[in-house]
């Protein structure tokens, strides 16, 4: 094999490890990590054992509720093992949770899909408060950001909640819901027909 070739098949293999094995970002359901896609791909694509991954995931989660959205970083080296982190829940996760809610706002500024307290952001923050990106920031930070992200999912934070009168706003609220995902589905149809 001359210089040049040996050169060249070096650099191809520095190029596909490079491209194959790194850091992957995704969102994983609890308890839930499946071979199949997208997950499978995602892993084989990366040259994972996707069945080792699986198991090591679902064990690491065992102890949160099935099915809860868990933010993954994995850092894939060039001998196909894997490093995995796992995140608490998303913050849009906990918010929803918290409001009482399944659906954030469609247009986030002019309408409110729910309430939360001032209590609720900083217990929130306290359990975000310990996610890798976020333990360089002060609790007020966290909360002020948790206070953006409720904001642009329609989420009004206030300091007082009565109970009566957010059950009151909930039953208002599904109402809206219900009518929003009829336009939806009216849209839907309608581009169907027009493509069809």
């Amino acid at each position: 094999m001359s210089k040049a070739a040996a050169r060249l098949k070096s650099v191809k293999k520095a190029v596909t490890d490079k491209v194959i094995h790194g850091k992957m970002r995704t969102n994983i359901p609890a308890g839930l990590a499946a071979a199949g896609p997208p997950l499978g791909p995602m892993l084989g694509q990366r040259g994972v054992n996707i069945a080792a991954f699986c198991k090591d995931f679902n064990e690491k989660t065992k102890e949160i509720k099935e099915g809860i959205p868990l933010p993954v970083r994995m850092t894939v080296n060039a001998d196909r093992t894997f490093a995995l982190t796992i995140h608490q829940p998303p913050a849009v996760f906990f918010l929803k949770q918290a409001a009482g809610i399944e659906r954030a706002a469609m247009e986030s500024g002019k309408e409110i899909a729910g309430k939360v307290t001032l209590k609720h952001i900083y217990e929130i923050a306290k359990i975000k408060g310990v996610d890798p990106p976020l333990q360089t920031l002060s609790m007020e930070d966290v909360c002020k950001m948790l206070v953006g992200v409720a904001r642009s999912c329609g989420i009004e934070v206030v300091r007082d909640l009565d109970s009566k009168e957010y059950a009151e706003f909930l039953k208002e609220r599904a109402v809206i819901v219900e009518q929003q995902k009829k336009e939806l589905q009216e849209k839907k149809e309608a581009k169907m027909l027009r493509t069809g």
